[in-house]
């Protein structure tokens, strides 16, 4: 990205994040951060659709992934799914589907402190893994995401996770088990009820099966400084965008992206 479109887009991000901070409705953003996940189960009969676009600033390589989150029943139950498209090694097209449940296993009401919401996910190979964009089997995900509201103006969030796919393939149909696993932590501060800035530091060990019942584990480490911010409607909508700048270091060294982010949070049915 040259000179003047990088100078073009902070001045637009600018106008943009002022016009959210002139805004009179003080509704808050409890949205997802970046890479980090948020223990707030989507209150009953709102929904949330999110999506995020991450591409690499050095190889020509991207991800764009969408999810949409609804309450059943109450707070206590969520249910979601994440739709993935990626390109990568030249590849490019649909991953694999997450079919997400998420309890909310502490915070129920607004004014607590402590939020725990462990999460189950099914991972269904609907990525083409004869071109690398899939695992070729179904897999399983677990994730712990915990939030800490320390005081109105700073929030951490710590997630622990691991995925398992048993017979994963890779492109010449050899299979193996493989296990990931993440670990991850942010700090928010908001700074307004509608403009937080964001820091997280987020680690990844994955697996590739490189042939039958062999695999190699590779390792990625990421700081990433953001920004986000809120528009209000008084319809109950709230549209939330964020960009980032997510940077490797140690094995992920000299690896930058660049990261943004769209959340739409909506009434979808109403109350009885």
């Amino acid at each position: 990205m040259k000179f003047q479109e990088s100078f073009c887009l902070f001045c637009l991000l600018l106008s943009l994040v002022a016009c959210a901070a002139a805004q009179d409705d003080e509704k808050e953003i409890s949205d997802n951060s970046f890479l980090i996940e948020e223990a707030y189960n989507q209150d009953k009969d709102t929904m949330q659709s999110i999506t995020f676009f991450s591409r690499n600033t050095r190889r020509n390589e991207w991800e764009l992934n969408f999810t949409q989150e609804f309450a059943v029943t109450s707070r206590r139950h969520q249910l979601s799914y994440t739709l993935k498209g990626e390109r990568e090694d030249g590849e490019r097209g649909f991953g694999d589907t997450l079919i997400n449940y998420r309890y909310q296993l502490a915070g129920m009401n607004d004014d607590d402190k402590v939020f725990v919401a462990p999460r189950f996910s099914l991972v269904l190979p609907t990525g083409n893994w004869r071109r690398g964009l899939g695992n070729g089997a179904v897999g399983y995900q677990f994730n712990l995401p915990v939030s800490v509201e320390h005081s109105k103006k700073f929030v951490t969030h710590y997630n622990a996770g691991a995925t398992v796919t048993p017979r994963a393939k890779n492109e010449s149909r050899e299979w193996a088990t493989t296990k990931d696993f993440n670990l991850g932590q942010s700090v928010v501060w908001l700074a307004k009820p509608r403009f937080n800035v964001l820091f997280e530091t987020f680690y990844e060990t994955i697996e590739k099966v490189v042939a039958a019942s062999r695999t190699e584990r590779e390792h990625e480490v990421f700081l990433n400084p953001g920004m986000r911010w809120a528009w209000n409607f008084k319809n109950g909508l709230q549209i939330v965008p964020g960009v980032a700048v997510p940077i490797g270091v140690g094995p992920s060294y000299g690896d930058a992206r660049i990261f943004f982010y769209l959340s739409f949070e909506h009434p979808f049915r109403k109350s009885n």
